[in-house]
């Protein structure tokens, strides 16, 4: 008879022996777990780190560039002008007055009976710009019909049909685009067999026009009522014919200078805040960061740190340290404006030293330049395929595939053990429920013998 279940045959607790061997040879996975807990968040802490890196490097970037420190403010002092700024402009003022607003053409054809036939075969012809189209009609046809016709094959206009009440009928042909440029003739060609429809005469309702303006007293024209390249880096738009000047003032955009290196600040400390976070160590609670005591780490910040206490080399005038605009470095390396009034005088009052303190250019050995300079120099450093963030996490990605691989093979160890120890058993439980069947035997015997004896 073999065995139902292991360790019937000997009596033995096999399941549980079995189960605490294998989990004695798993002890080890305990500690790796635990080591690939403290991997994985050093892992998240350094794609944390390496956003929160990419966003200080966008902030220095613009700080580096002329459109961070040349933005303007446009303001019109009526709302028949808008003005607004596409690029870098220059500063100024200027007097706009608009005597003409654009106007697309509509031409209108006499009135007929509804649904009246042409009554003639012909050729409609349009002519916009250079481009002509001939649009055939028939006797049969009907305004109607020749208003579908028109908008099939004149791509420029569009044909509708206006009803009165007194049972009357006019196509009314309009260019799709405003300007002069957009302007159209209509006539009926009557060669040969075919003649012009009797009352279908046009007459123009609204003539192509451009827009009209004038700029401290030169005239401007334009195909719409926008007008984008007359002022380098500005659109003026208008909707009003205007019987006084306009008044537009192009001003320096300094709040949004200040915009700008405010998100240098908060970018630096937002930074600066996770890194001291992960390197910090709690005496009180004896709890440490998870970068706690990494070098990498600590090397980051600290090279960070360094890039704005330090002097703005090349820089002209005499605005040289963050300091200098009423930036200050805490005790715990963030930033903070703390003399708002030192930058909105150097806003105000010395734009192109606060932009060389900022955006100054490396020297020819690419040492130096700029806070802003400097600091998207080493961001992109640390950004690089090769760079220290990718380095330290390639790093951390190896030990965790390492200690994947140990933990493997602890339950593969672990694995070999059960089915080595199950196998034992297995022939013990077959040995002894063998000996114990003859053994039963043997005692049945003995006591037949004593029976048959007596």
């Amino acid at each position: 008879m073999g065995i139902s279940s292991i360790g019937i045959g000997s009596g033995l607790k096999v399941s549980d022996i079995i189960a605490q061997m294998v989990a004695l040879e798993k002890k080890p996975l305990d500690g790796l777990q635990t080591k690939q807990d403290s991997i994985q968040t050093k892992l998240s802490t350094y794609a944390q780190i390496k956003s929160l890196t990419s966003t200080l490097n966008d902030a220095a970037s613009k700080l580096t560039r002329d459109s961070g420190w040349n933005g303007m403010n446009a303001a019109s002092s009526s709302s028949a002008v808008s003005v607004s700024v596409t690029g870098i402009a220059g500063k100024g003022v200027f007097d706009i007055g608009v005597s003409q607003l654009s106007q697309a053409q509509t031409s209108v054809s006499a009135a007929r009976a509804i649904d009246q036939k042409m009554g003639e075969k012909g050729i409609f012809k349009l002519t916009q710009g250079e481009k002509s189209v001939g649009i055939e009609y028939t006797a049969d046809d009907t305004l109607t019909t020749l208003a579908a016709k028109i908008n099939d094959q004149a791509s420029g206009v569009s044909a509708t049909l206006l009803r009165d009440a007194s049972g009357k009928e006019q196509l009314m042909i309009r260019s799709k685009e405003t300007g002069v440029s957009a302007g159209f003739s209509i006539a009926w060609d009557e060669e040969g067999d075919t003649k012009a429809p009797a009352d279908m005469s046009f007459s123009v309702t609204k003539p192509a026009q451009n827009s009209k303006i004038s700029i401290n007293g030169v005239e401007q024209q334009s195909a719409t009522d926008t007008f984008a390249d007359i002022l380098p880096g500005i659109k003026i738009t208008v909707n009003q014919v205007t019987t006084a000047d306009a008044r537009v003032s192009m001003t320096p955009d300094t709040e949004g200078m200040k915009k700008n290196v405010q998100a240098f600040v908060d970018a630096y400390n937002a930074l600066n805040t996770l890194l001291s976070q992960s390197t910090a160590y709690d005496s009180e609670s004896k709890a440490a960061g998870v970068l706690q005591a990494d070098s990498a780490t600590i090397s980051l910040q600290n090279s960070m740190r360094n890039v704005t206490r330090g002097m703005a080399s090349n820089a002209s005038g005499s605005l040289k340290l963050l300091a200098d605009i009423g930036l200050q470095t805490q005790s715990d390396g963030s930033l903070t404006i703390s003399d708002s009034a030192k930058l909105d005088k150097a806003l105000s009052t010395n734009p192109a030293g606060l932009k060389s303190l900022f955006a100054a250019s490396a020297s020819s050995d690419g040492s130096g330049g700029g806070i802003a300079t400097t600091m998207k120099k080493y961001t992109d450093q640390l950004l690089g395929y090769d760079g220290a963030l990718n380095s330290k996490t390639d790093s951390l990605e190896k030990q965790k595939k390492a200690n994947l691989s140990d933990q493997s093979k602890v339950n593969n160890r672990a694995a070999v053990l059960e089915k080595r120890m199950t196998a034992q058993y297995t022939t013990l439980d077959t040995k002894m429920a063998s000996l114990s069947a003859l053994s039963t035997y043997m005692e049945q015997q003995v006591a037949a013998w004593n029976k048959s004896t007596s």
